[in-house]
């Protein structure tokens, strides 16, 4: 496929995960892209690296304008930067909570910040945001995790209410649970990891984690032409988590 061709995307978080797979994908349609993580150092040619903390404004501000500069211009944001966290509502305290909300929701706010200004000047110009299942299904020990999500979901619809008659247009993704390396590493940290594997597989109706290839799908959708009249839309790429409620297998 080549609906990207001409484009000029921006990927932040992009050096792993979903945000790489995203990255590549736009790059292989045709947009040129540039990658803001904490560390590009693994990021490579065609992919533009940019070093980046969404939690420092001026840091955002710099890294958004040299690669606007690089790129020639900027027709999509996909806001992909985020951390991970466990624990009921008593297991984390006030620092670990504004953490959290600094990188997952704070993080996403500047970056748009920074590249509204050069999204105006685009024909094509759209935003996604990478939310999560945990936004609309309650997941036993992710309340802080969960609440940064939530709060991704609503500004989704704000922003896709402000912007849209800029001709910019504003969604996400709500994956399930991905297998990333975050993932891994909670799979390493668990007493049994086969075990806690398994029942991450066992709570998605298709069996087994979904990839980063497949959200990057999803996200590559929501970001191009092609989707023109979509906005302010939340696509689950779950394995059916969020609208699927099968019996038990066998019966």
């Amino acid at each position: 496929m080549s609906d990207f061709d001409g484009l000029r995307a921006l990927v932040t978080g992009g050096a792993s995960g979903i945000g790489r797979a995203t990255a590549e994908l736009l790059a292989e349609r045709g947009a040129q892209v540039a990658v803001l993580d904490l560390d590009p150092s693994s990021v490579t040619k065609p992919l533009l690296a940019f070093r980046a903390d969404v939690t420092d404004d001026a840091s955002v501000r710099e890294a958004v304008a040299a690669a606007v500069a690089e790129l020639g211009g900027l027709d999509v944001l996909v806001n992909n930067a985020g951390i991970g966290a466990q624990g009921t509502v008593e297991d984390n305290d006030d620092e670990e909570w504004r953490r959290v909300f600094d990188v997952n929701v704070l993080g996403m706010v500047r970056t748009a910040r920074a590249a509204l200004p050069h999204l105006r000047d685009s024909r094509h110009a759209a935003i996604v945001n990478t939310c999560s299942i945990a936004a609309t299904a309650g997941l036993p020990q992710r309340a802080l995790y969960s609440a940064t999500k939530g709060a991704v979901y609503s500004l989704t619809l704000a922003m896709a209410a402000d912007h849209v008659r800029e001709g910019i247009r504003v969604n996400c993704v709500n994956p399930g649970t991905v297998d990333t390396p975050w993932i891994g590493h909670l799979l390493d940290a668990a007493p049994d990891p086969a075990t806690e594997r398994t029942a991450l597989q066992a709570r998605q109706p298709t069996g087994r984690l979904v990839t980063a290839a497949e959200v990057a799908g999803a996200i590559a959708y929501l970001a191009g032409p092609l989707s023109g009249a979509t906005t302010g839309t939340s696509l689950a790429v779950d394995g059916g988590m969020q609208g699927l409620r099968l019996r038990p297998a066998g019966r």
